[in-house]
């Protein structure tokens, strides 16, 4: 599977944006798909996932009630809905899909073998 994600840009704070990750095949439906991200100087972090059996949403409590994950298996499409933005939510964000992932490691970055390029999100205070 390959991932394309688009969608960052600058925005101030309190605004909103949202992601797009594109994936290259119909593996896709069959996947567990994830955001992550990561700011300079830190490392990745959890932000959300799509539990590829039940279709269940875990999302970071740093982003609760904020952020919404979503996918149209369709289009082969991962989206990454947020709102209310904070400074601190200024990072590299990536997609990322695995076919076999176990849930208790959904939450770890190198559990996921399929990666996208990453886009970035600043928010101005």
């Amino acid at each position: 599977v390959q991932l394309q994600a688009s969608g960052g840009g600058l925005v101030q704070a309190g605004g909103s944006l949202r992601l797009s990750c594109a994936a290259s095949d119909g593996t896709f439906s069959r996947s567990t798909m994830g955001w992550f991200r990561q700011a300079p100087g830190k490392e990745r972090e959890f932000v959300a996932a799509l539990w590829r059996n039940s279709g269940r949403s875990y999302v970071s409590d740093s982003v609760k009630g904020r952020f919404t994950i979503s996918r149209d298996n369709a289009k082969n499409m991962l989206y990454l809905e947020m709102n209310s933005l904070k400074p601190e939510d200024t990072a590299v964000y990536y997609c990322a899909a695995d076919l076999r992932i176990i849930l208790s490691s959904l939450y770890t970055p190198s559990a996921y073998n399929y990666w996208g390029q990453g886009t970035l999100v600043t928010v101005s205070s």
